[in-house]
C-alpha cells in the first residue's frame, strides 16, 4: 500500500497527534515521489485540502525539513540529513541481535551494510569467536561491485541506475576474480535475482569470501552478510548461510516495519 493510500484510509492509532501523523505523511509522501513536489500535487497525494496542506508545508520549511525550490516546488530539507545519519547508526544496533543469531548459528563474522550514494558502508558487525575471523570496521566504505552486499542491494535497483552508478564509481579490479566488464556484472545481478542471495569469492579480497541478502521493505537500502575465510565458506557453509540470512532478514524488516526494533535490543543486551 502506498503512503497517500495509508494516509488516507488508515485508521489512527488510539492517542495518535492528527498534526503528527499528516507531518510525517507528507514527508513520507515527498521521499516517496522522489524527493521533490507541487504544493498542488502533494495535496492531490495525501488528500487534504491546499490550505491546510500550505500550512503543513510552511511549518516544516521553518523547520528545515523542506525547502522550497525556485520553480516553487518542494523539496525534502537539509534537516533530514541530520536525522538519516543518525538513524543509520542506530541501524547497527537494532540489528545486532540479528547478526548475533547469525553468528550463533555459523560461527562466522556477520554484517550489516547500506547503500549510502555510491557506496556501501557497513554499519553493524558481530565478529566470529573463532581465532582466525574477519573483521570489518564499522563505518568503512567500499566499492559495491565487488561486494555481496553490494551486488545483493543493486540487484533490486533499476538496470539504467546501476549503469549509471558503476559509470560514476568505475568498476576498479581489488582483486584477480573482481567483475569489471558491465555486460558481466549485469548477468550476475540477474543471477543474484533468482537465486536470492549474492556472494563474494576473493572479488574484494584475496581469500576473504561473504554471502550476502537485501533486508526487504526496510526504509533504506540495507543487507545482511555472513563473512569468513574461502577455506571455511564452502558451498555447503553458503546452503547453510542463505536460509539463516533470509529468515534473520525477514525478522529485522518486521521489527523495523513494527516500529520498535530497540525491544529486540534490550531483550539481547539482558541475557548478557
Amino acid at each position: 500500500m502506498s503512503v497517500p493510500e495509508a494516509t488516507e484510509k488508515a485508521p489512527r492509532r488510539a492517542g495518535g497527534v492528527q498534526s503528527l501523523e499528516r507531518a510525517f505523511g507528507i514527508l513520507e509522501t515527498m521521499a516517496e515521489a522522489g524527493g521533490t513536489l507541487g504544493l498542488s500535487q502533494l495535496a492531490d497525494r495525501v488528500k487534504l485540502p491546499l490550505p491546510t496542506i500550505h500550512r503543513f508545508v510552511r511549518t516544516l520549511v521553518d523547520l528545515g525539513y523542506l525547502r522550497q525550490e525556485p520553480s516553487r516546488q518542494y523539496a525534502l530539507g537539509p534537516r533530514l540529513i541530520w536525522l538519516g545519519e543518525s538513524s543509520a547508526r542506530m541501524l547497527g544496533t537494532w540489528a545486532r541481535p540479528y547478526l548475533t543469531d547469525l553468528v550463533d548459528g555459523l560461527g562466522e563474522s556477520a554484517n550489516l551494510a547500506m547503500l549510502d550514494g555510491d557506496q556501501i558502508v557497513y554499519v553493524g558487525q558481530v565478529p566470529s569467536r573463532q581465532s582466525m575471523r574477519m573483521f570489518t570496521e564499522v563505518g568503512r566504505r567500499v566499492s559495491p561491485h565487488c561486494t555481496a552486499v553490494g551486488k545483493a542491494l543493486l540487484a533490486l535497483m533499476d538496470a539504467a541506475d546501476v549503469e549509471a552508478l558503476l559509470r560514476r564509481t568505475g568498476m576498479h579490479a581489488h582483486t584477480e576474480h573482481t567483475i569489471t566488464d558491465p555486460q558481466a556484472f549485469a548477468a550476475e545481478l540477474e543471477q543474484v535475482m533468482e537465486r536470492g542471495y549474492a556472494t563474494d569469492e576473493g572479488e574484494h579480497e584475496l581469500g576473504v569470501s561473504c554471502v550476502a541478502v537485501a533486508v526487504p521493505r526496510a526504509p533504506s537500502r540495507i543487507a545482511l552478510s555472513v563473512s569468513g575465510p574461502a577455506t571455511r565458506m564452502t558451498d555447503e557453509m553458503v546452503a547453510r548461510a542463505v536460509p539463516l540470512l533470509t529468515d534473520a532478514a525477514r525478522r529485522f524488516s518486521d521489527d523495523l516495519a513494527s516500529g520498535q526494533p530497540w525491544a529486540s535490543s534490550v531483550l539481547v543486551a539482558g541475557r548478557g
